[in-house]
């Protein structure tokens, strides 16, 4: 089959190419998925876990990616709750070859099923950002109806679902971002937007929820406006302030069927729309992953024909 593969983690993007390997062999519980569309994320080069099993043993050369939508063409002994010719998407396993080549062998627990109607593409952009909103918003957040939430990055891959989701439970939802990310930030919903790069985050008020992607400076401000009570989500890294009469922390993405059947359920019937932005061939790899120009959106890679 093929695949993208990295070299090691010195060479980065440099170390990309399209390679032959052989087709995966699923372990117990496992199914082999011929994959249609599939996602990644920049940063997962600089992850530890690209380049060493669980074991922490060297895997090099590796495959990236971590997101998928495709079709299940056998399963692994013991496998159960997927079929084979079943539309599937979800998340790559962290530490085994990922889902930029033609076949996968992945967790079946990690997959749900894949609606008809809802096109590969579509389903590859939205597992990590799909599940890092959720999660962060409601699982870690705790956020209800009628409670003021703040998301850093609202025109995001992220933000852009974690503000749809927050508006559709009744929250009242500040989105931050440059000015150029306004229009796209007030069109998914928010009701009120604040320019980082003019405007000052401790004049928006206090937040029962503040949900941060970008770490830094802007995690460490984000605890002074947090409201006695309230919660500071963070997917960029552990903070280092907390708020003073609250809580901040710091989590890391999981699968969830369940909740991956959710996010779908929205896609089919219009109240989640992922935010599609560049659907290239698996051939450039390297292009996606370090693009000339910053394009909206979530970038995808077409890998077979639907």
């Amino acid at each position: 089959m093929q695949a993208v593969t990295v070299s090691d983690q010195e060479a980065g993007v440099a170390g990309m190419s399209l390679t032959e390997l052989p087709y995966p062999q699923p372990d117990t519980n496992d199914v082999v998925v011929q994959v249609h569309a599939a996602g990644f994320t920049p940063g997962e080069l600089e992850w530890p876990g690209t380049w060493v099993d669980r074991g922490g043993r060297d895997r090099t050369p590796s495959v990236p990616g971590h997101e998928l939508a495709g079709v299940v063409v056998e399963l692994g002994d013991g496998t159960t709750g997927l079929t084979v010719g079943q539309r599937v998407f979800g998340l790559a396993d962290w530490t085994r070859n990922g889902s930029l080549a033609q076949y996968i062998a992945v967790e079946a627990r990690n997959l749900a099923p894949l609606p008809i109607d809802i096109d590969y593409a579509v389903a590859a952009a939205l597992p990590i950002s799909g599940l890092v909103a959720w999660q962060g918003l409601f699982d870690h957040g705790r956020l209800e109806a009628g409670q003021t939430v703040l998301i850093h990055g609202a025109a995001g891959g992220v933000g852009s679902l974690a503000v749809q989701l927050a508006v559709e439970v009744g929250a009242h939802v500040i989105g931050t971002g440059r000015m150029a990310d306004r229009e796209r930030a007030v069109a998914l919903g928010v009701h009120d937007f604040l320019d980082l790069e003019t405007e000052k985050l401790e004049d928006i008020g206090e937040a029962d929820v503040v949900f941060d992607v970008i770490g830094g400076e802007i995690l460490a401000r984000s605890a002074a406006v947090v409201r006695a009570g309230g919660t500071l989500v963070t997917i960029a890294e552990p903070p280092k302030v907390q708020p003073q009469d609250g809580r901040a922390l710091y989590f890391v993405v999981e699968a969830d069927r369940a909740q991956l059947a959710g996010l779908a359920a929205r896609v089919r019937d219009g109240r989640l729309k992922p935010v599609v932005g560049a659907v290239l061939p698996l051939a450039d790899a390297a292009a996606a992953f370090a693009p000339k120009k910053r394009i909206p959106g979530k970038t995808i890679l077409h890998v077979a024909h639907d």
